[in-house]
């Protein structure tokens, strides 16, 4: 069974995934195959270890974009250490802690299982695929490791044992809070859902057409659909008509027989649970005139479409000002709402460039026995031409903060918003 799943890994990461032509020989297929053959016949190989295996090969493609895993079965929940850090210098940053046993924010991890953390970076440098520290996700590195030496903020060192906690579950966050008499914060941690936002929006509305500053935290955001956060576009662009353009998002769709009918159901799944109008006709406008009209084709671009690319959104006189916070944690949906703010010539983008997962998305899932789930990207951004793969990737804010450890007990980027409201930059 392995052996077979595996192949066919290999015939969608060769035919249906959308980086396949520019990544053509990447990988390296045979070595891999061997090892689970091997395995197999010594009778060592189980799901999870395969799992493994197949996320080591598809490390080869060097796309954050893409996972393979075990189905959960019903009841059972993923895992995690129970802390999030960020690495600065030579030590990764305690930054959130959700199981408060032996660390404290703050922390500093120096090594794992006494290998110091500059070493760990150098060798995992294929699993981090980054070139900035501030942009690393240690989560899978960590959980690979059993002991963790570390300094708190007082200088005082200890050794702790890495436990394994059942990971908690997404809490989204969509709201609107009062800052000062004349600003407004809004946090939107997704764009999965219009009707969430556009409820908020309208709850908020006189508010928000009244306010002179609005900040728009988005330095978490997990993406969805860009088609939520359209009610919203009008407060972040001046009085009067701008032309916004998306040149930099021309797509085209790997539209392989496999990847339209996986993507046909996932659409048709998805629209079962929508009820908002736009968002439906949006999401059958993209099944029927991307795949439905062009299965078996292989790569379709749609260049010709000029109003695909370009669009007039006429805007308010309230908010006045605005500041769009991002960061490394904001991707996919929220990589491309960055760039549509930055457009706007009342947007001030401040904090860090975002993941920018785009330059390959439209995921969709392929399954096998319902145990075994691969995600990968079938559309592939034709900026790619011009600028290579993974080259400085993320929408760069207009206001770079690097990240520090200060950031973990003060709101660094905040105050950098509020000080661009009162004209000191």
């Amino acid at each position: 069974m392995y052996s077979v799943i595996f192949q066919d890994v290999i015939e969608i990461m060769h035919h249906d995934y959308a980086g396949c032509k520019d990544k053509r020989s990447w990988d390296n297929p045979q070595m891999f195959k061997q090892k689970i053959n091997e395995l197999d016949q010594k009778g060592e190989l189980d799901d999870h270890l395969f799992a493994e295996i197949v996320e080591d090969y598809l490390l080869d493609f060097q796309d954050p974009h893409m996972f393979f895993n075990v189905i959960k079965a019903n009841g059972q929940k993923s895992i995690d250490n129970g802390f999030k850090v960020r690495r600065f210098g030579d030590k990764l940053f305690v930054t959130s802690v959700l199981k408060k046993e032996k660390l404290n924010r703050g922390d500093a991890i120096v090594s794992l299982d006494h290998t110091p953390v500059k070493e760990l970076a150098v060798n995992y440098q294929r699993e981090l695929m980054e070139t900035e520290a501030e942009r690393e996700d240690w989560r899978r590195i960590i959980q690979k490791h059993n002991v963790a030496d570390v300094l708190t903020p007082e200088g005082k060192h200890k050794s702790i044992q890495l436990n394994q906690y059942e990971k908690a579950d997404y809490t989204p966050k969509h709201t609107i809070t009062r800052i000062d008499s004349e600003t407004l914060l809004m946090t939107l941690t997704d764009f999965f859902d219009a009707e969430v936002i556009d409820q908020l929006i309208d709850k908020h509305q006189n508010s928000l057409m009244s306010t002179k500053n609005l900040i728009v935290d988005v330095r978490t955001n997990y993406g969805g659909s860009s088609l939520a956060y359209e009610g919203l576009e009008k407060y972040l662009f001046p009085a009067g008509s701008t032309q916004v353009h998306f040149s930099d998002y021309e797509n085209e769709f790997n539209c392989t027989e496999r990847n339209t009918e996986l993507m046909i159901d996932i659409i048709n799944q998805t629209l079962e649970n929508i009820d908002h109008e736009e968002y439906r006709n949006g999401l059958e406008r993209y099944r029927d005139e991307t795949w439905v009209n062009n299965k078996g084709k292989g790569f379709i671009s749609f260049d010709d479409d000029e109003e695909e690319n370009e669009m007039d959104i006429k805007g308010l006189e309230f908010p006045e000002n605005v500041v769009v916070l991002t960061d490394s944690y904001c991707g996919s949906a929220g990589d491309i709402f960055v760039y549509l703010c930055k457009q706007s010539p009342k947007v001030t983008v401040v904090g860090r460039p975002t993941k920018g997962v785009n330059d390959y998305s439209d995921l969709t899932i392929q399954k096998w026995h319902d145990k075994f789930g691969l995600g990968y990207p079938t559309s592939r951004l034709k900026s790619l031409e011009r600028r290579g793969a993974l080259n400085n990737p993320g929408i760069k804010p207009d206001v770079y903060i690097p990240w520090t450890p200060e950031h973990i007990n003060k709101d660094v980027d905040m105050e950098k918003a509020l000080s661009i409201f009162r004209g000191r930059i």
